[in-house]
């Protein structure tokens, strides 16, 4: 098993990655293989809503001028996906924010590839945001059919030099927590394959409330 993580902060040794590193530590225990992409030192354009990707389906953004389709593939092949962010002004990283739009775009128009693997958020505050920057990157999970394994709080560390976090003793447990949820979650899937039914994937519907 192999869970993929994505760090948007544009600091590869900021509070999110501290966030992110002991998450990862504790999949490690069990044996999970990890790694960890840094969004947020790369230049990545937003959705231009152009819907090729629902055209050609071929797992691919059209935007092929940064490494947005090397990270979706890393999202195919992996069971688990966490999903990291500092707060920029109450809500996620822009440049992460980029590539979850079009990531997450790709991965429905191509028969919801993500759906059934487990993922995380987790987010990095000096003071507040932390709540409504867990809920934004939680709703990629949540529309994509992914399986969202849980801590004992909401996922959030605080700190504000580069390692403060590591400072935050409930940020730490809920982290902790969280990445021992996320292997067991992925344990039981694994388990699980062949002995239950896999719902089956209805096709989306949408509804305009304008008439």
């Amino acid at each position: 098993m192999k869970v993929v993580a994505f760090n948007g902060s544009p600091a590869k040794a900021g509070n999110t990655y501290h966030g992110i590193k002991i998450v990862i530590d504790e999949l490690e225990k069990e044996g999970i293989e990890t790694e960890i992409v840094h969004v947020g030192i790369k230049p990545v354009r937003g959705c231009i809503a152009c819907k090729k990707c629902i055209k050609n389906k071929n797992e691919k953004c059209i935007i092929a001028t940064d490494p947005v389709n090397e990270w979706v593939e890393k999202m195919k092949e992996a069971d688990g996906i966490i999903l990291g962010s500092p707060v920029h002004y109450s809500a996620i990283a822009g440049t992460m924010k980029s590539f979850l739009d079009r990531a997450f775009r790709v991965a429905e128009a191509n028969d919801s590839m993500l759906r059934h693997k487990v993922g995380v958020s987790v987010v990095a505050v000096r003071r507040a945001g932390g709540i409504p920057t867990f809920d934004q990157l939680n709703n990629y999970i949540n529309h994509s059919e992914m399986l969202m394994a849980t801590s004992n709080y909401w996922n959030v560390i605080n700190g504000t030099a580069p390692g403060e976090a590591m400072q935050d003793e409930e940020g730490i447990q809920i982290m902790r927590v969280l990445g021992k949820n996320m292997a067991w979650l992925m344990k039981l899937i694994e388990n699980g394959e062949g002995n239950v039914k896999k719902p089956e994937r209805e096709e989306k519907i949408f509804t305009n409330f304008i008439r």
